[in-house]
């Protein structure tokens, strides 16, 4: 049974800053792409980056365009990053630039329209890394399967710009991203200690934010008040900040629109590593919500949070991606709860990298996987509801690191874990590391936000 109970939400305290990314990791990092690619029998890889697909570029240098575009070359012996006017001082922020690992080049095509376009071209540059023999594997964003395109190794999301000139001056072009972000081998797909520490703060910061403007919800006020209430730190956002009042689609952001009881909203805070959202009523109680949703606790979010429950519990290593994606779908049903994308993903500096949780899917859950809660139900009458915030996956190796290493936030995973067992009464394993204060907390009536639901 599952009823509503008022508390105060958790504070387990501010984290400290956690490490920045050290010369050292991004060496190894960089030392692992290579190796991917060999053992792929690549001659040379070519990572894109762009204002939007800025994360596999950024993990592997510590660099991403601001506004511009920039080509990372990489063959065994060197690395070459392209950038274009107003980026290319930027690339110094890069410890492997900084540090004379990595050479710099200016691309002017790789600036905004109408700015000075001398220099070289980028063909001409690439032609200074690759030869007419090579394989070369292309890293973008994402990639293709064989219902979406007639040959999937070959298929680029890179723009024509640099694909074209890569196609006509070597001998083989094929599609290599997967080599970063495919969930079962992908090298951004597991954390270390040190990473779950700035996945950690990240979360923090979207959690507080995303408290301090729930707290702040009351009738009258705009959405645009409500996102000011939040107080968004510095952090970079992951995706964009949304507020979706009624009917408005859950991707809005703030639009003027004032706050009235009886109307359903959804609103998210991302930053890179971190995207906390919630949904709900805005209402104190049931009595504000329309006579067709005043059941809206018992008949939708009553299952949706012991179905949460039951997610947390399958967080193990070794649990295969087809039984959560298939357990899930059988807790809520796809004609009540219109869960249409995967009960769960990994998250990165990209709000969604790749996802184990797929439909037959045999990739394994492992340790070092940092999962985002991401099960988005709808219901024309019940609008959604809503329990979406970080965790990683931990076998007992890497929570050994992480106390010696980090005991603090070993200590605030663990308390946040036992306040989701005692006080919420879900099914947390020792290999789930909650990152957020939020993480268990569903308060379906936002202008009353301590009540909250409990199994």
């Amino acid at each position: 049974m599952t009823r509503l109970i008022r508390i105060e939400w958790p504070d387990n305290g501010t984290p400290d800053l956690p490490p920045a990314v050290t010369l050292f990791e991004y060496e190894s990092r960089l030392r692992a792409l290579r190796r991917a690619a060999e053992a792929a029998e690549y001659d040379a890889i070519v990572v894109y980056g762009d204002r939007e697909h800025a994360a596999n570029l950024h993990w592997l240098t510590g660099f991403d365009p601001r506004f511009e575009e920039a080509v990372l070359i990489v063959t065994p012996g060197d690395a070459l990053l392209l950038a274009g006017n107003e980026c290319l001082a930027y690339t110094d922020v890069s410890p492997l630039v900084a540090g004379g690992l990595v050479r710099t080049g200016h691309c002017a095509s790789l600036s905004l329209p109408s700015q000075p376009r001398d220099g070289r071209r980028l063909a001409d540059w690439l032609a200074d890394m690759l030869a007419t023999d090579d394989r070369v594997g292309v890293i973008g964003w994402k990639w293709f399967g064989p219902d979406e395109v007639d040959d999937p190794v070959t298929a680029l999301e890179v723009p024509a710009f640099l694909a074209d000139p890569l196609r006509v001056m070597t001998a083989r072009v094929e599609a290599a991203t997967k080599l970063m972000m495919h969930p079962g081998h992908g090298l951004r797909a597991r954390v270390d200690a040190a990473d779950i520490a700035r996945l950690e703060f990240a979360n923090h910061m979207a959690a507080a934010a995303l408290k301090r403007m729930v707290f702040a919800l009351h009738p009258g006020m705009t959405d645009f008040q409500a996102i000011e209430a939040a107080r968004v730190g510095g952090l970079p956002l992951g995706c964009h900040t949304t507020f979706a009042v009624g009917s408005a689609p859950g991707l809005c952001g703030p639009s003027g629109v004032r706050l009235q009881p009886g109307a359903s909203a959804s609103f998210n805070i991302c930053h890179w590593g971190a995207n906390i959202c919630r949904a709900g009523w805005l209402a104190q109680s049931a009595a504000d919500l329309p006579a067709v949703a005043r059941d809206y606790v018992e008949v939708f979010v009553e299952p949706y949070v012991r179905a949460m429950s039951d997610w947390c519990g399958m967080m193990r290593p070794g649990v295969s991606g087809g039984y959560v994606w298939s357990h899930m779908m059988a807790a809520l049903p796809v004609e009540t709860f219109g869960v249409t994308l995967n009960p769960g993903h990994l998250i990165g500096l990209d709000e969604w990298i790749s996802s184990p949780i797929r439909a037959g899917s045999a990739d394994a859950l492992a340790s070092g996987m940092p999962m985002q809660m991401d099960v988005i139900p709808t219901h024309p009458v019940y609008g959604s509801t809503r329990m979406e915030d970080g965790y990683v996956i931990a076998g007992m190796e890497l929570r050994d690191e992480l106390a010696a290493r980090f005991p603090n936030v070993a200590r605030r995973c663990e308390a946040r874990a036992r306040f989701m067992r005692e006080v919420i009464g879900m099914e947390v394993p020792d290999s789930l590391l909650p990152l957020a204060d939020t993480c268990g907390v569903v308060a379906p009536y936002l202008f009353d936000p301590a009540q909250i639901v409990v199994c």
